[in-house]
């Protein structure tokens, strides 16, 4: 486990050699890396291509994030970076009820994000933390009418099953 804490601290160091080294080492750790979950998040978002690929090859094979971490993670779902935000909520979805204190700052992802494929995502976080709420519901029905037609059929869908 210590090689994880040492990957995590390389994972933030200016030389990019050192990240994408401790970016493959952490994917290569399947679900023991969960610890490095919000770093390797961050570098979902990296000017390095090669950091990038490696660390969303780790968070693909990571499974949940300590629960710990959803408040680094609510924070992360707003980021600019539509990688890192796509990332953050995804995380945030597979903790299903867990993520549960993440619920209005999904529904406020799902209303002001720019990317599509994060608001999908959103959507998709939602309906597997299955929380009901006004907000959410509220949220879901404007996602509904969205021009984007696989945002708007993954909306319909959440609600229907959310709210039956």
């Amino acid at each position: 486990m210590s090689d994880v804490s040492q990957w995590i601290q390389a994972l933030s160091s200016d030389d990019v050699t050192t990240r994408r080294s401790a970016a493959k080492q952490l994917a290569q750790n399947g679900p023991d890396a969960q610890a490095a979950a919000v770093p390797l998040v961050r570098c979902a978002g990296d000017d390095d291509e090669q950091v990038r690929e490696w660390a969303v090859g780790a968070l693909e094979e990571l499974g949940p994030p300590p629960a710990d971490e959803i408040s680094s993670l609510e924070q992360l779902a707003t980021d600019a970076n539509s990688d890192i935000a796509w990332w953050s909520v995804t995380l945030l979805g597979r903790l299903k009820n867990t993520a549960a204190p993440a619920v209005p700052t999904l529904v406020q992802v799902l209303k002001t994000s720019d990317a599509t494929n994060v608001q999908e995502r959103t959507v998709w976080a939602l309906d597997q933390i299955s929380i009901v709420t006004e907000d959410v519901l509220a949220a879901l029905e404007v996602a509904a009418k969205s021009p984007s037609p696989r945002l708007s059929r993954l909306a319909i869908r959440t609600q229907q099953r959310l709210n039956p």
